[in-house]
């Protein structure tokens, strides 16, 4: 019964496209360098075919900008895979800088099962590319979550600040899966500033649970809440745009005045806490 339970519900938790809405391929067919269908060489984007410690192979693409800061490791939602998200991706990389955006197991061309552990491992995964392909530091990252996706889990190791876009938060009708990820217990476990948005129109999960995601982080960010933003349209919206760029903003003087701390042997300073903010975008509604 358990079994059957669990087989259920992941079905309600993940929702993998099918078929894939893309294609990754190596030049000459051989062990030559990996290629995105649809992307030119020109759009600076370099593909990864990484293997997890759960033994799967996932695809992350690294989108690169001349003049960047951070990077944003970026989990997508659970109704997409990467295919669907280019314009997004190079809109985000022209605003706010370096992008790794990944597909998790499952889904895409990514191989394996989607499930919360699964999704630790992915992550896990992709930071070590990171570390390894890029010498990308912990305090170099902004970890860009949907909050359906085992949010938390590589958060939760670092300092570096954590951005929650919202979709599936605390109702276990909502979000058990497998592995039931209870977003609303992970979330007392980052220790880095985050940053909420959610839609005030969303009328698949409720507003409310993004104000008390936000509500039970330990270090608050001014949260974006949209008016009359649904459940799938938020980065249509002028003011996300406009927010996210005040939050890297605010990360990039954060850093400083952590690395300054150090150098003088100083308390690092946490981010004082945000008051409610309006709202953000690009693109059409």
């Amino acid at each position: 019964m358990g079994n059957v339970t669990s087989t259920v519900a992941a079905k309600f938790a993940f929702f993998p496209p099918e078929p894939a809405t893309y294609e990754v391929f190596r030049e000459g067919g051989g062990t030559g360098k990996l290629f995105f269908s649809g992307v030119s060489a020109d759009k600076n984007m370099e593909v990864h075919l990484i293997e997890t410690k759960a033994g799967n192979k996932i695809i992350a693409t690294f989108w690169r900008h001349p003049y960047a800061r951070f990077t944003l490791l970026y989990s997508h939602g659970n109704a997409a895979d990467l295919g669907q998200m280019l314009d997004l991706f190079i809109e985000l990389r022209a605003h706010l800088r370096v992008n790794i955006i990944y597909d998790y197991s499952g889904y895409g061309a990514s191989s394996g099962k989607p499930s919360e552990f699964n999704t630790y491992h992915d992550i896990e995964a992709v930071y070590e590319c990171l570390k390894r392909e890029y010498g990308i530091l912990q305090e170099d990252l902004i970890f860009w979550q949907w909050t359906n996706t085992a949010f938390g889990c590589a958060p939760a190791k670092t300092e570096r600040c954590c951005l929650a876009q919202c979709n599936l938060v605390w109702n276990k009708g909502l979000i058990s899966c497998e592995d039931d990820i209870l977003n609303i217990d992970r979330i007392r476990l980052v220790n880095c500033p985050v940053l909420v948005i959610h839609g005030t129109a969303d009328d698949i999960v409720d507003w409310s649970h993004g104000k008390r995601l936000w509500e039970l982080a330990k270090e608050k960010f001014d949260p974006l809440w949209i008016k009359g933003g649904g459940h799938c349209n938020l980065e249509t919206y002028p003011e996300y745009i406009k927010h996210l760029r005040k939050f890297i903003n605010a990360m990039e003087k954060l850093s400083m005045t952590r690395l300054q701390a150090r150098q003088n042997n100083q308390p690092p300073s946490t981010m004082p806490e945000a008051k409610h903010n309006k709202c953000l975008r690009f693109g059409k509604k």
